[in-house]
C-alpha cells in the first residue's frame, strides 16, 4: 500500500481558489458599515474572527491525536473555508491546519504578516512544562511515558508556543495558545496592553490554573477574557480529561455567555470592559453531527 504520508500538504486537491485575496489586494477590504468584527468559536481553542473587511481568519483548528489510541474530539473538524490559516503550536488540538481549506498557512508564527486590514504578529515563548498545579501531573507524565523533551530551553518542537496578536480594527486580540503563565519580561513588553484574550481555561486547569488565569487576564490589562481549550460533551471526549470553564467563568463579576457560536464584537463595546470574561460555554459555530445518528465507533 502506498505510503500517504508522502503526500504532503493537499491543497493541490482543493477546488477553491484565492480571487477573494487577489480582490483585496486590489482594491483593497470592503467598507464596513458598523467596523465590527465577528468572533466565532469552534470548541477547542479554534476561533475564527472576521475582519470589518472581509477578510477571515482561524486560529488553533483541531484534530484527534495521530496515534489512534484513543482520541480526544468525537468527530473531525467542520469543512472550513477561510483566507488565513494559522497555530499556536504543534500540538493536535492546534495544529490541524491541513483540515481546512485556505489560501495562507502561517504555521506557529514568529515575526509580522499584514494583509487588507489585519496585521498578525507572532511572539515566541514556550509551552507549558510545569503542570502540577492540575488534578494530574501531564507534563511529568509526558516525560515518563515518551522521550519527549517537555522543559525549556532544551524542550522539543512541540513545546514552544507562539503567542499571536491579531490587530484589527482598533482592537488588539491576543490567542495565548498553551503559552507558559511566566515568560520572561521582554515577552511581556511585546504583548503590552490587549483587547481581546483568548485564554485557555478549563474545569481541570490542563493549561493554566485559575489564579494563573486570573494572573496574565491582570497583567495584560485585558478587557474581555474569553475561555477556550475545555471541555464540551458533545464535541470532547471523556478521555481528553478536558472539562467545563463554568466554575471559573461563574465566579467572575457580570460574566457574559454567549447565546451563539459566533457573536459581532464593537470596538467601542469592547473597550469599556475592564477583565470582563465572555464565554462561549457549549456553543460552537457549526453544526454537530447528530451522535445518534452516527454509525457506532465513528
Amino acid at each position: 500500500m502506498k505510503d500517504r504520508s508522502s503526500e504532503g500538504l493537499w491543497a493541490w486537491r482543493q477546488p477553491e481558489n484565492h480571487n477573494h485575496m487577489i480582490e483585496l489586494q486590489e482594491t483593497g477590504p470592503a467598507a464596513s458599515g458598523d467596523g465590527s468584527i465577528e468572533l466565532a468559536f469552534f470548541g477547542g481553542s479554534a476561533f475564527r474572527i472576521t475582519t470589518p473587511g472581509g477578510l477571515t481568519l482561524m486560529l488553533d483548528p483541531w484534530r484527534n491525536p495521530p496515534w489512534g489510541t484513543w482520541d480526544w474530539y468525537l468527530y473531525d473538524f467542520p469543512k472550513t473555508q477561510v483566507d488565513v490559516a494559522l497555530s499556536t503550536h504543534a500540538h493536535f488540538d492546534h495544529d490541524g491546519l491541513h483540515q481546512l481549506s485556505a489560501n495562507v498557512i502561517l504555521d506557529r508564527l514568529i515575526g509580522t504578516y499584514s494583509f487588507a486590514d489585519v496585521t498578525i504578529t507572532g511572539i515566541a515563548d514556550k509551552h507549558v512544562s510545569d503542570s502540577r498545579h492540575n488534578a494530574y501531573d501531564w507534563a511529568e507524565m509526558t516525560r515518563r511515558l515518551t522521550h519527549v523533551g517537555t522543559t525549556p530551553p532544551d524542550n522539543w518542537r512541540s513545546f514552544d508556543n507562539c503567542l499571536l496578536i491579531v490587530e484589527v480594527a482598533g482592537l488588539r486580540i491576543l490567542h495565548w495558545g498553551d503559552n507558559r503563565p511566566n515568560p520572561p519580561d521582554s515577552v511581556w513588553e511585546k504583548l503590552g496592553e490587549i483587547d481581546i484574550l483568548l485564554l485557555p481555561v478549563d474545569g481541570s486547569q490542563h493549561v493554566l490554573s485559575y489564579a494563573q488565569a486570573d494572573a496574565v487576564a491582570e497583567r495584560l490589562k485585558a478587557r474581555l477574557v474569553v475561555p477556550h481549550h475545555y471541555g464540551i460533551w458533545d464535541v470532547t471526549t471523556r478521555g481528553s480529561t478536558l472539562l467545563p470553564p463554568d466554575p471559573w467563568v461563574k465566579a467572575r463579576p457580570d460574566a457574559i455567555w454567549a447565546d451563539a457560536g459566533a457573536v459581532r464584537l464593537d470596538p467601542a463595546f469592547v473597550k469599556a470592559q475592564t477583565r470582563r470574561v465572555f464565554c462561549f460555554g457549549e456553543k460552537v459555530a457549526f453544526d454537530k453531527p447528530d451522535m445518534k445518528a452516527m454509525p457506532k465507533g465513528a
